[in-house]
């Protein structure tokens, strides 16, 4: 079985796609997704799925839901989804969830990236980025209980994007980068660790004044907008630009340059849209 989250919720047996229907049943599913393998308590569930304006027979209508889900899942027995105390668990095994995969994939190309193996890295998390099919939870978008998991999950995307772009400038793709950059910017004008790569790609390409004007529109929109100066990585690479130190032309398998020191700064909390999502696989490849 194949439980699909980075998107619109799907559900595969391996062979053809599971026909769910319509229904608040498929929000039940999503949260014992988000808990897997793990008791979740059915007043939890009640909560999660009315808040305070429960109907009556809200306890009824949960088992019904499950029920449902079960002959769905080809699971009258209750061996995957299974009934425990005042509860439910749903059964997951390693690597039927996307949202796994991906988290291990992420760490795979991160750990690659740290120890200076930047074409490993890249396909990592290549690999890891093509599993997004739009926003992460897009059934649940509007729920409360959803929140919190679509802010992470987003995050982590933007990291995993970045990670991905130190690994191509490792290898000498910064030519091949600055397009794609440019639009990232444009859609995300307050992750400055993005700003930094787009300033590092074009110096790399010869365009040192690019670089520079780069800095300095980075520093307007930052002290126009929220009223800060840049941080101390993107002023770092400004000074290095500056000088034209050698570091910044270090051969291309070396994967670390001086906006690598740290992890990402964004001044609020934007992350990479559902658009940016969609356009994934294409920038990643």
């Amino acid at each position: 079985m194949v439980f699909r989250l980075l998107g619109p919720l799907e559900v595969t047996d391996g062979r053809r796609a599971v026909q769910l229907g319509e229904g608040r049943h498929r929000s039940v599913l999503v949260l014992l997704l988000l808990h897997r393998n793990e008791p979740v308590a059915s007043d939890r569930l009640i909560d999660a799925l009315w808040g305070e304006v429960q109907p009556p027979t809200a306890a009824k209508v949960l088992q019904n839901y499950v029920g449902r889900l079960r002959r769905a899942l080809d699971d009258r027995a209750g061996r995957r989804l299974q009934t425990s105390g005042r509860g439910y668990t749903l059964r997951v095994e390693d690597g039927e969830l996307d949202v796994d995969r991906f988290e291990r994939l992420v760490c795979e190309g991160s750990e690659a990236l740290a120890h200076e193996r930047p074409a490993d890295a890249a396909t990592h998390l290549r690999a890891g980025l093509a599993l997004w099919r739009g926003q992460p939870l897009a059934e649940v978008a509007y729920e409360g209980f959803a929140q919190g998991e679509i802010a992470r999950l987003e995050e982590r995307r933007a990291v995993a994007l970045e990670r991905r772009i130190d690994a191509d400038l490792a290898l000498g793709r910064h030519a091949d980068l600055v397009s794609e950059l440019e639009a990232l910017v444009a859609r995300h004008p307050l992750r400055e660790r993005l700003r930094g790569q787009r300033m590092l790609a074009l110096y790399r390409c010869g365009r040192q004044s690019d670089a520079l004007e780069a800095f300095h529109q980075a520093r307007r929109q930052l002290v126009e907008e929220v009223g800060v100066e840049p941080g101390p990585e993107l002023r770092g690479l400004h000074e290095a630009i500056l000088r034209q130190d050698p570091s910044l032309d270090r051969a291309p398998r070396e994967p670390r340059h001086p906006f690598d020191a740290g992890p990402a700064r964004a001044i609020v909390g934007p992350v990479l849209s559902p658009t940016v999502a969609r356009a994934g696989p294409a920038s990643n490849g």
